[in-house]
């Protein structure tokens, strides 16, 4: 299968990035408050629901997926780029990292506990966020957890040409937080918490956090109507 277009350019530059990502991003032990309370609310919640395995998805080196398993969690992680894995697995030898594309886990359905996508799903065309988010509700247990982190905002599109010091090709996609809730509501998720902060460099964007949990029925999706 030929890979997509802003996948390939997503894998692309974040091995180009990954050693400087690591040095630069602060890991979650020097996050802000909020974020690092958003993380356990959603540990716990988990851990309440019966645990199960979570899914780190765009895990990057590593550093949230190791946060999460000290939190309780059994906890792995998934990223596009191979030199991102590298760095995970050398940093965290007892947890599983595997590279792959979260629009197309390799997993069976209904077998997660949770999902976390921290400021990952950004990458993504706005077009193709719904068959994303389904793919989610696939492989969450009915009432598992998804913590959705990331940007949000009016402008369309960013084109970075350079990201934590290297020239990139990757495209930012963000849309308003009141959209992103939709379209988890429309692939069968309940909303049940969403808290958005300004972002102090750009009052067009804003960091949003989304709790959701997925339906309670086998499947998400509409029986279809009697013959």
């Amino acid at each position: 299968m030929t890979e997509p277009a802003h996948l390939a350019a997503v894998r692309e530059s974040y091995d180009t990035v990954a050693a400087d990502y690591l040095r630069l991003v602060v890991p979650p032990e020097g996050m802000d408050p909020v974020s690092r309370a958003v993380l356990a609310a959603f540990a716990e919640l988990v851990r309440e629901s019966g645990g199960g395995e979570v899914a780190d998805l765009g895990c990057g080196p590593g550093r949230v997926t190791a946060y999460l398993a000290g939190l309780g969690l059994t906890a792995f992680g998934v990223d596009v780029s191979g030199k991102m894995i590298d760095l995970a697995r050398r940093a965290h030898p007892g947890l599983h990292f595997r590279r792959g594309s979260m629009a197309d886990l390799d997993l069976p359905d209904g077998t997660l506990g949770g999902i976390l996508a921290w400021y990952s799903v950004h990458h993504t065309p706005p077009e193709q966020l719904p068959e994303l988010f389904d793919e989610f509700a696939r492989v969450l247990a009915p009432g598992g957890h998804l913590l959705l982190g990331g940007h949000a905002g009016e402008t369309a599109r960013l084109n970075p040409t350079r990201g934590y010091g290297h020239p990139v090709s990757y495209t930012s996609h963000l849309i308003p937080a009141t959209r992103l809730a939709e379209l988890l509501t429309a692939a069968g998720f309940t909303v049940t918490a969403r808290l958005e902060q300004p972002n102090p460099r750009d009052g067009s964007r804003s960091y949003v956090c989304l709790l959701a949990e997925s339906d309670t029925t086998p499947s998400h999706h509409p029986a279809p109507p009697a013959e």
